[in-house]
């Protein structure tokens, strides 16, 4: 069995349709099993012996889309892809905090490769720390004391689509420690 997060986007939980234990009903009438949900914001691990990642992403998405509405995309990572990530500390004597934000935008697409440069709008709330390979994903450092810190977004989506999720490193780590 393979151990894997499921990160879902555009998840709202103030949308009834949106709320864990409906995710997670999802994910086990698929057949997944060890199913459990991180946070509110559609972070979803489970173990499939299936190994095919796009095929399940489309799975998963077909499923979320007919049972309960959410369109908005569905990204899986490995347990082995997340503790890669973890383990090479990308952040080095870096605080997650209120005012800045330690970031990880996972790609649908893993040939899609590393970011270009920052636009000047965005250039000053973030700084790209890297990308990192294995798991297809921007690593960025976002400055929240600045408001041009929503210009971010645009300029990834600009830049990837809107095939990606982000999510803050805590809840990457936070997904690895859940996924044992």
């Amino acid at each position: 069995m393979t151990g894997y997060a499921a990160f879902l986007r555009g998840i709202m939980p103030s949308n009834p349709n949106m709320k864990n234990e409906k995710l997670r009903a999802v994910f086990e009438n698929l057949g997944f099993t060890k199913v459990a949900s991180l946070l509110s914001s559609g972070n979803i691990v489970f173990e499939s012996p299936e190994t095919d990642v796009p095929e399940l992403e489309s799975r998963i998405q077909r499923a979320l889309q007919a049972e309960l509405g959410i369109g908005g995309g569905t990204i899986i990572r490995t347990r082995e892809q997340l503790r890669a990530l973890v383990d090479t500390d990308p952040f080095p004597d870096l605080t997650h905090g209120r005012e800045t934000y330690l970031t990880v935008t996972f790609l649908k697409d893993p040939a899609a490769g590393a970011p270009g440069a920052l636009d000047e709008t965005t250039g000053k709330a973030v700084r790209l720390v890297g990308y990192d390979e294995p798991c297809a994903a921007v690593l960025s450092v976002i400055d929240n004391t600045d408001p041009s810190t929503t210009n971010y977004m645009a300029w990834i989506e600009k830049a990837y689509g809107k095939e990606i999720t982000t999510r803050t490193f805590l809840t990457v780590q936070k997904t690895l420690k859940k996924l044992g």
